[in-house]
């Protein structure tokens, strides 16, 4: 197999988004972000994305040369049209704009609408976590859940993400799916010709199945069940409704170059631990971190995210047999 260095596997796959007639500055966000998720473990958000990401390209159902765009409706604001492109950029830009519209207000919000997939949700949090603030992510997908006691998929797998940063060292961050397991993992199972775990998804009956053709045409099984699908609401609202872009049920596919853009949304919020009335933050977050690692077996979110990063980063990153001519 073929192992590449995390930089020249941006390197490689930014060449082949632009050969395809991405821009050059969308082709290095959309790859530095494929790689960063297969370095951090999340295969399902890495480089397995490719092949369906040059398909939406191909197809026009991704504007690879889109520039996303932003206007300030309200001082804390930041309203982005990703022009129906990659979500990378449109974060990227979000990421930019946010820290200083934080630091004079103490809060900040990015919509995005008109976008797409946007991958390993903890990696903007983690930028702005970088820069001292705390923030948290959501983002709606394409129909993939039912409401709790329904069949037919009325939210995506609408991942959450936050981050907060550490004195002295990496930030915490929480990424997640509200589905028991994100999609990506059963498209991957596809592509392998592998069952699933029982548990994940329902199949377009309502009965649990496992096999990753019949989950992606039926229905994730929501993490914690009724609480998870509320939640999944609760996200519809921030990342749909609050940003202008469609809602899960009307969204193309992420999986495939057939149909309009997805015109998904993602919310990210961005908060100055400085600008709540008190000078503690660092204390009270070390403090609860504190109590969490001098647990035998305990540890953080993202422990194992870090350690597989660190592994990348000595070992390289491991190119999958299908993309071993891509990568070439």
């Amino acid at each position: 197999m073929t192992t590449l260095s995390p930089g020249d596997a941006v390197r490689r796959f930014a060449a082949i988004f632009a050969g395809e007639g991405c821009s050059g500055e969308n082709a290095r966000s959309v790859a530095r972000a494929l790689v960063a998720a297969e370095a951090d473990g999340l295969k399902g958000h890495g480089l397995s994305r490719i092949p369906t990401y040059l398909q939406m390209v191909r197809s026009g159902k991704i504007d690879g040369a889109a520039q996303p765009s932003a206007t300030r409706p309200r001082p804390g604001v930041i309203a982005i049209d990703a022009a129906h492109g990659f979500a990378y950029p449109a974060l990227d830009l979000a990421v930019a704009e946010l820290p200083p519209l934080a630091a004079a207000q103490g809060i900040a919000a990015a919509s995005i609408r008109r976008s797409s997939h946007c991958g390993e949700t903890g990696l903007p949090c983690e930028a702005l976590a970088r820069q001292g603030l705390v923030a948290l992510l959501f983002a709606n997908t394409p129909g993939a859940m039912a409401p709790w006691g329904g069949r037919q998929p009325v939210f995506g797998t609408n991942p959450i993400a936050f981050a907060a940063p550490l004195q002295g060292r990496e930030p915490v961050v929480v990424d997640l799916a509200l589905s028991k397991v994100a999609r990506g993992p059963v498209v991957a199972a596809k592509q392998r010709g592998e069952t699933i775990p029982r548990g994940w998804a329902l199949d377009a009956e309502g009965n649990a199945t496992t096999d990753p053709d019949k989950a992606l045409a039926g229905s994730m099984i929501p993490l914690g069940e009724a609480k998870g699908a509320a939640l999944a609401l609760m996200v519809e609202v921030l990342a749909a409704c609050l940003t202008g872009a469609n809602l899960a049920f009307e969204a193309s596919s992420f999986l495939d170059g057939e149909g309009p853009p997805p015109a998904t949304g993602q919310l990210l919020l961005a908060l100055d631990p400085h600008a709540f009335g008190h000078a503690q933050f660092g204390e009270r977050i070390a403090a609860l971190v504190s109590a969490i690692e001098q647990q035998p077996g305990a540890r953080l979110p993202g422990a194992r995210r870090l350690a597989n990063r660190a592994r990348a980063t000595r070992e390289g990153i491991v190119i999958p047999p299908e993309l071993e001519a891509l990568a070439t």
